[in-house]
């Protein structure tokens, strides 16, 4: 494989009622140097998304989509969208970032100064110039939790200006670059969340599997944030917590006691009914 070959990138997309950000998305991605493929899973979605994947299909031979008859889940379409690509990076993007030009050559060549096993993610700020607290995050405690909740259920981890490649837990599944080969390596994502917790468990178990992840703090992109969300906040509020409790279980469950385990199941749980009122009215 030619060095360009090699530095090809594979942008997966997945949509689910995004017709609002999809074209500005698109738009910016087509234009990002380095992208061989595009490749963008719909999870069922009816307010016109598809009419805006067919328009850019035709347009640019390098974007297929996959258009799922229903909404099987961000990490199953993220998966779907690797298998149908083949090139040597993939750049996992939301439907609702608008990359520059240079956004994601940038992101690769941040994973190749890591020695090529790393995730990477971006300095993701929103349209009011706010950054974006999910892109730079540590892993979650539950024990810690319970003990102090306000403290510790705060998993933001302060931007560092004087590194340009800041390492970190996590970063935000909204936008990331993995080698193709550590992706595989790790399974891909776990299709057991539906949405929500599935960039933080894939981020743990690549640095379990040795390789790194770190959050380009030089690399800015704007993240409108949570427009598909909008549409269905009592299914995102079900299954963020689902997936809270599934983190748990596989990370910190097996070295916590019972009663521990049982005080973590409770305290998500509870939390889920106290946010199920606003959720209800915004249905």
């Amino acid at each position: 494989m030619s060095g360009s070959e090699g530095e090809a990138i594979a942008a997966v997309v997945v949509s689910y009622q995004s017709a609002s950000t999809l074209d500005a998305c698109l738009l910016r991605l087509r234009a990002a140097r380095g992208v061989a493929q595009i490749r963008v899973v719909d999870n069922g979605s009816d307010d016109g998304t598809l009419e805006i994947l067919q328009r850019h299909a035709l347009a640019d031979p390098r974007l297929r989509f996959v258009a799922n008859p229903d909404n099987p889940g961000f990490s199953v379409a993220c998966n779907q969208g690797a298998a149908d690509s083949d090139a040597p990076w993939l750049a996992f993007v939301n439907p609702d970032l608008q990359v520059r030009p240079d956004s994601l050559e940038r992101l690769r060549r941040h994973v190749q100064a890591l020695g090529g096993e790393a995730v990477v993610g971006a300095d993701l700020h929103g349209e009011d110039g706010q950054r974006d607290g999910a892109a730079r995050r540590r892993d979650p405690d539950f024990a810690a939790m319970l003990r102090s909740p306000a403290a510790a259920a705060r998993l933001d981890v302060t931007m560092d200006p004087a590194q340009p490649l800041q390492e970190v837990d996590a970063v935000s599944g909204a936008l990331m670059m993995v080698p193709r080969a550590l992706f595989t390596r790790i399974a891909g994502f776990d299709e057991g969340y539906r949405l929500h917790a599935e960039d933080l468990d894939l981020c743990r178990r690549a640095r379990q599997a040795g390789a790194r992840v770190a959050v380009a703090n030089d690399v800015p992109v704007l993240h409108v944030r949570g427009v598909s969300s909008r549409s269905r906040p009592l299914f995102v509020e079900w299954h963020k917590h689902r997936g809270l409790w599934r983190y748990f279980s596989k990370f910190e469950a097996p070295r916590r006691g019972i009663a521990t385990r049982a005080a973590v199941l409770a305290a998500i749980w509870a939390h889920f009914l106290l946010r199920l009122p606003a959720a209800m009215r915004a249905r």
